[in-house]
């Protein structure tokens, strides 16, 4: 971790020279977020030293009060102070109280600063650690702070900030408060499981032995209705310089990690010991899908799936075809995104994707025997998100042996689309809302902000109504209609733009026509949370006898064996009847 040094030095020249008498780690962190003596000099404050870093020392209380809301735990930042104390020495030293983080949208972490008059009381003291759920509370599983208006995808974002608000903890109800109250503390994590893939630095999510929500069958935890699981915490990167292994995936077992409880990146975080290492391996294989397309009417079978930035030469287009034809069975209709122009990133005005799509479709038939026709429609050139350059946009890949385009007009990139009487469409294929964007730059779960900023969540609410009253004008000329909406929506089933999009088209959620388990509903992992950016949607006239799996090929790999950042999933439909 490194620390603004110059700004806390400017800092505490600004500040009122203020000091306190012998304060207690407890009166230090007091039962808030910010501490209650923040920017003051304190003297004899006592502890035992539990762990170190490379930038200091964390002490634990030996006067602990009665009060759940109050950490026993203190960081001490200053490398001076390392060489001359050890974990077990019972040390009293005077300093300040200042509030840190290294970015304005973070909640502030309390640590004494400028160490003076160290004192080792006593040597070779025992160092246990607090198991959590058993020396301490359970996690809260479902709220993070009671800052959250509306929940935590309450809308508007941003109402409220942890450290203007400064809300008394209650660890029993809330995350961020459970965290807080237990920041500074050496603690076991009992039989750790992880969730998340390992961030380039080596830093992992995972949930311990104690209650969970949302856990699914593969060990992972899943984002719920209005609950984004904060019962799980990071394992940041270890107190001895050893390194978090890369290669670790969702649902691998760690087993009992030991670490202090710490909060920087905008996250609260387990600073282990030592480097974790998975004790047993979560399986990453994931079986073909349990159907396949009929060949007639009466099986149609339909897919989506997010390639993640598809451009001719991929290194990865070759296992994309691989997955098509190996696990998803060569489906009659692929919904695709993220299917980059023919030059790839390079930006150079090439809009076009034809021979992207067409490299494609030729390996499949070269991998398979099977033709498959595309059709899309250019954006703008760098109009519409993604990779600078790389033009991203939807494309369709449907089977030759299946289906037809139906009375194909091409749109153009600007060109609104529009349901004429029949009903038919003006264009096929168009666009229905060429001007809007996408997600992107929202703030941490943990962030200052609350509820966090969910960015463009307006936005998108917009795109979602006007897809919305574009399928809904279908269904009002043909009720009895045959419409899909499938794709990376880049939102959550439970959010608003989400609630607007079902309202408003009428349309329903295949997981909800089919049944699937809320906890089995995911196609791409974020931070702690399995959860669903991925969606697919139909009509009433396709729910009779309709499947729809989930197919996770990406969500259980590790990093090298990951194909896309998204899983696909794929759905059969009975369409006999349409035209």
């Amino acid at each position: 971790m490194k620390h603004a040094t110059l700004g806390r030095v400017l800092g505490a020249l600004l500040a009122a020279a203020t000091s306190v008498a012998a304060a207690t780690i407890a009166e230090i962190n007091g039962n808030k977020f910010v501490s209650p003596l923040n920017g003051q000099n304190v003297t004899n404050v006592t502890g035992l030293v539990t762990a170190s870093n490379d930038n200091g020392i964390w002490l634990r209380s030996l006067q602990p009060d009665d009060d759940g809301r109050t950490s026993e735990g203190l960081y001490v930042f200053g490398k001076d102070i390392i060489s001359s104390v050890k974990a077990g020495d019972v040390i009293s030293l005077n300093g300040r109280i200042e509030m840190y983080r290294s970015n304005k949208n973070y909640i502030q972490l309390t640590e004494l600063s400028q160490p003076t008059n160290v004192v080792v009381r006593s040597s070779g003291n025992p160092v246990k650690p607090l198991v959590i759920a058993v020396d301490t509370l359970s996690p809260p599983t479902q709220d993070y702070s009671s800052l959250d208006v509306g929940g935590i995808f309450g809308v508007p974002n941003a109402v409220n900030l942890v450290s203007e608000s400064n809300p008394t903890l209650d660890p029993t109800r809330y995350g961020l408060d459970f965290w807080q109250s237990l920041l500074g503390e050496l603690v076991t994590i009992k039989g750790a499981y992880q969730t998340s893939r390992p961030n380039r630095f080596g830093d992992v999510w995972v949930r311990g032995n104690w209650n969970a929500t949302g856990v699914n069958a593969h060990g992972g935890i899943t984002m719920l209705e209005g609950d984004a699981n904060p019962e799980t915490i990071t394992i940041g990167s270890p107190l001895d310089g050893s390194q978090n292994p890369n290669n670790t995936k969702l649902g691998d077992y760690l087993g009992d990690v030991t670490g202090v409880v710490y909060n920087a990146f905008g996250f609260y975080r387990l600073l282990p010991l030592t480097a974790v290492a998975p004790v047993v391996k979560a399986s990453a294989e994931f079986p073909p899908i349990a159907f396949n397309s009929t060949g007639n009417c009466r099986g149609i079978t339909v897919a989506s799936y997010n390639a993640e930035n598809l451009a001719p030469d991929s290194a990865h287009l070759p296992r994309v075809v691989d997955q098509i034809l190996h696990k998803l069975r060569l489906p009659d209709l692929i919904f695709l995104q993220e299917v980059q122009d023919d030059s790839g990133p390079t930006n150079d005005g090439v809009t076009s994707a034809s021979l992207t799509l067409g490299t494609l479709t030729d390996a499949l038939q070269k991998e398979s025997g099977v033709a498959y026709n595309f059709t899309n429609v250019d954006p703008v050139n760098n109009q519409d998100g993604g990779q600078p350059g790389g033009n991203i946009r939807q494309a369709y890949l449907y089977r030759v042996d299946a289906l037809d385009l139906y009375q194909p007009k091409q749109g153009g990139s600007t060109d609104t689309n529009e349901v004429l009487d029949g009903p038919a469409l003006k264009y096929n294929p168009g666009r229905i809302d060429p001007s809007n964007t996408a997600k992107g730059g929202s703030s941490t779960l943990h962030g200052d902000q609350r509820p966090p900023v969910n960015k463009g969540v307006e936005k998108r609410t917009i795109q979602n109504e006007a897809a919305a009253s574009f399928i809904a004008s279908i269904l009002v000329k043909d009720p009895k209609a045959r419409v899909i909406a499938a794709g990376d929506f880049n939102e959550f089933a439970q959010v608003q733009p989400m609630r607007v999009f079902a309202d408003k088209s009428r349309l329903a959620n295949m997981d909800d026509i089919v049944g699937t388990p809320p906890a089995e509903r995911y196609s791409y992992l974020f931070d702690m949370n399995c959860q669903t950016l991925d969606h697919m949607y139909a009509s009433n006239a396709l729910r009779k006898n309709a499947r729809f799996e989930h197919v996770h090929l990406n969500t259980w790999q590790d990093d090298a064996g990951q194909v896309s950042d998204h899983d696909p999933s794929v759905a059969q439909f009975n369409v006999c009847g349409c035209a």
